[in-house]
C-alpha cells in the first residue's frame, strides 16, 4: 500500500513539473541572464527550494526556448541532481532522450554515464555497468578527455565491487594523473578509491600513505570535502592493522559528516568496523549496540556486502552466547535473507567469502530452535525415523554402488575413445542468427569465444559472465544469450565443461597429474573451491573423479 502511494506521488510531482514547464513563464528580472548565472543562482539557494525551483525551471524553459540540446541536458541534470530517488532515472532518460536527438556522441556518452552513477549510488551495479559501457561507446568516437577519464574512473568502480583490484588500482592510477591537473574533486575522489583498493589487496602501509595523501593534497586545493572520507578509510585500514582503538576514534570521528551526507553505505561499513573492534578487544555488549546499526541499515536500505555478512554471524554467536533462542533465530533469518541478496549480487565472489554458516547449516539451525520454542519433542520418533532411514540408506548405497560402477566403466570408455577434437564444444551454424541482437555483433562475440577457447582462457579462476563481457566490451545479455545459442549451454555450464575438458586431455596425456589431489586439480583449471571441481566434473563426466584417476591407473 506505502508503495502504491508513494508511486502515485512520485507520477502526481513528476506531471507538476511537467505542467509548469508548459505554463512557465521566466521573470523579467532573470530573462535575459545566461546559463552560468542561472546555475551559480541554483547552486547558492540550496537551503530554499522555491527560490531554488524557480532558477531550475528558468534555466531548462531558457534551453528548450533556444533548443539548445546541450543546455537542455544540463537542465535534466540539475533536476537530476536535486531530485528524489525515484525520479532520478526519470531525468536520466530525459538526458538521453534530448542527446540522442542532438546526434552529439560526446552528449550521448555523457547522459548514459549519469544514468549509470544513478545506478551505481542505487547499489544496482548490473545496470550501471551498461551503461557505462554504452557511454564508452559513444565516448570513445571524441576527443573528450574529460569524459573519457570519467568513464575510466566509474568502470574502475566497479572493477572494485567485482573484487577485480588490480584493475581497479591500474586504472585509478591513471585518473589520478589526468583528474590532478583538471578536476580536484574528481582527483580527491580517485585517491580515496585507490587506498580503499590497497586495503582490499592486502597491503595497509600504501592504503595509509594514500589517505594521508588525500588529506594534504585537500588542504593544498582548499578542498576538504573528502576529508572524512580519508579518515573513515584509514579508520577501516586501521582495524586490519590490529589497531582497534584508533579505528573506533577515526571512523567515530568521521560518521556524523556521513551520515550527514546521507552515504547509508559507508555509515554501515563504519558501524561494522566499530563494532568488530570492539568484539577483539573483548567488549562484546558494546559491539552488539553497533552490529545493530548495521542491522537497522540493511533492514531499511536493504544494503549488504560480503564482509558485512559477518556481522549476522557475530550476533547469533553473542546471543547463542547468551541462551537467546528468539533474537538467535531472528538473525538466523536475517543471514539467511543476506545471504539470498549476496548470491544475486556478488555471485563472482561467493567462492571468496568464508561462511561460517552456510545455507543448509543455517536451515538446520532454524528448525532446531524452532523446535525448541514450539516445545515438540518427537525423540522416540525422530529416533524411529533415522533407524529406517539409515537402513534404506544402505540398501539404496548399496544398489547405486553395484549401478554405477557398471555405468562408470561406460561412460570411462566412451571418454577413453575420444580424442582431443572430440571432447571439444561444438558450436551451431552462424547462419542461425539470434534475431533480437545484430548479427555483426553476434560475429564479433563468437569469434572471440572462439580465441577464448582456443587461447584457454577458460582456465581463469574467478571468471563470471560480467567479467567475460568487459573483456569483451559487450554487455552480459548478449554474452549470455549468444552462449546459450550457439554453445547450448548456460554460462556457468559453458565453462565448467571446457575446465573439464580441458583437464580430461591432462589426466589422459600426464601421468604425473594422476596423483593430483582433487584440490590441486581444481587449482589446475582455474574452479574457486574443490567442491564446484567435484560437481563439474561428475556432472560432464558422469562420474567421480577418483573413479576416472583409478581405471587410468589401471590402464597404465
Amino acid at each position: 500500500m506505502i508503495k502504491k502511494y508513494l508511486f502515485l506521488l512520485s507520477l502526481c510531482w513528476g506531471d507538476q513539473i511537467c505542467a509548469q514547464e508548459i505554463h512557465f513563464k521566466i521573470p523579467d528580472t532573470i530573462r535575459n541572464k545566461d546559463y552560468d548565472y542561472l546555475f551559480e543562482r541554483i547552486k547558492e539557494s540550496e537551503n530554499d527550494q522555491v527560490k531554488q525551483s524557480l532558477y531550475l525551471q528558468s534555466f531548462l524553459s531558457k534551453a528548450k526556448s533556444e533548443k539548445n540540446s546541450e543546455e537542455i541536458v544540463n537542465g535534466y541534470k540539475n533536476y537530476l541532481r536535486r531530485s528524489p530517488e525515484n525520479l532520478k532515472l526519470v531525468y536520466a532518460d530525459s538526458m538521453i532522450y534530448t542527446a540522442k536527438k542532438s546526434r552529439d556522441n560526446a552528449l550521448i556518452g555523457s547522459a548514459y554515464l549519469s544514468k549509470g552513477i544513478v545506478y551505481y549510488a542505487q547499489k544496482k551495479h548490473n545496470f550501471a555497468l551498461d551503461n557505462y559501457l554504452i557511454a564508452n561507446n559513444f565516448i570513445s568516437k571524441t576527443n573528450d578527455k574529460y569524459l573519457v577519464y570519467k568513464v575510466k574512473y566509474n568502470i574502475a568502480n566497479i572493477k572494485y565491487y567485482l573484487g577485480f583490484y588490480d584493475e581497479a588500482i591500474s586504472l585509478f592510477r591513471e585518473c589520478i594523473g589526468y583528474f590532478k591537473e583538471n578536476n580536484d574533486r574528481a582527483y580527491l575522489n580517485s585517491l580515496h578509491s585507490l587506498g580503499l583498493c590497497y586495503n582490499r589487496v592486502g597491503n595497509y602501509g600504501l592504503c595509509t600513505e594514500t589517505n594521508e595523501k588525500g588529506i594534504v593534497e585537500g588542504g593544498r586545493l582548499a578542498n576538504d570535502e573528502m576529508k572524512d572520507y580519508f579518515i573513515h578509510s584509514e579508520g577501516v585500514n586501521q582495524y586490519f592493522r590490529g589497531n582497534y582503538a584508533v579505528t573506533i576514534k577515526k571512523i567515530t570521528y568521521s560518521l556524523p559528516a556521513i551520515r550527514k551526507k546521507k552515504d547509508f553505505a559507508n555509515e554501515a561499513v563504519g558501524y561494522f568496523y566499530i563494532g568488530k573492534s570492539y568484539w577483539d578487544l573483548k567488549k562484546p555488549q558494546m559491539a552488539v549496540s553497533y552490529f545493530k546499526k548495521v542491522d537497522s541499515i540493511f533492514d531499511g536500505r536493504g544494503y549488504i556486502r560480503p564482509d558485512l555478512r559477518e556481522n549476522y554471524e557475530l550476533l547469533i554467536s553473542f546471543f547463542k552466547s547468551k541462551n537467546n533462542p528468539n533474537l538467535q533465530l531472528y538473525y538466523i533469518e536475517k543471514l539467511l535473507k543476506a545471504d539470498s541478496i549476496l548470491d544475486f549480487k556478488y555471485q563472482y565472489l561467493s567462492s571468496k567469502i568464508h561462511k561460517e554458516y552456510d545455507t543448509k547449516e543455517l536451515l538446520t539451525q532454524k528448525k532446531k530452535i524452532e523446535e525448541i520454542l514450539d516445545k515438540r519433542k518427537y525423540n522416540d520418533l525422530i529416533f524411529t525415523s533415522v533407524i529406517v532411514f539409515l537402513f534404506l540408506s544402505v540398501l539404496f548405497l548399496i544398489y547405486r554402488h553395484i549401478r554405477n560402477k557398471r555405468v562408470f566403466r561406460q561412460r570411462f570408455d566412451e571418454l577413453m575413445k575420444k580424442s582431443e577434437v572430440a571432447t571439444k564444444l561444438e558450436s551451431k551454424n552462424i547462419a542461425n542468427g539470434i534475431e533480437d541482437i545484430n548479427q555483426d555483433t553476434v560475429a564479433a562475440v563468437l569469434k572471440q569465444l572462439e580465441k577464448f577457447e582456443k587461447d584457454k582462457k577458460f582456465l581463469e579462476k574467478d571468471l563470471t559472465l560480467t567479467k567475460l563481457a568487459v573483456a569483451f566490451d559487450s554487455n552480459t545479455r548478449y554474452i549470455s544469450k549468444i552462449i546459450s545459442h550457439y554453445r547450448d549451454k548456460k554460462f556457468v555450464d559453458y565453462l565448467n565443461d571446457l575446465k573439464v575438458d580441458y583437464l580430461i586431455i591432462l589426466l589422459k596425456e600426464d601421468k604425473m597429474m594422476r596423483n593430483y589431489t582433487n584440490k590441486a586439480l581444481a587449482e589446475e583449471v582455474g574452479f574457486s573451491s574443490t567442491q564446484r571441481f567435484a560437481t563439474a566434473f561428475f556432472s560432464r563426466a558422469k562420474m567421480p573423479t577418483s573413479y576416472f584417476i583409478e581405471e587410468l591407473l589401471k590402464e597404465q
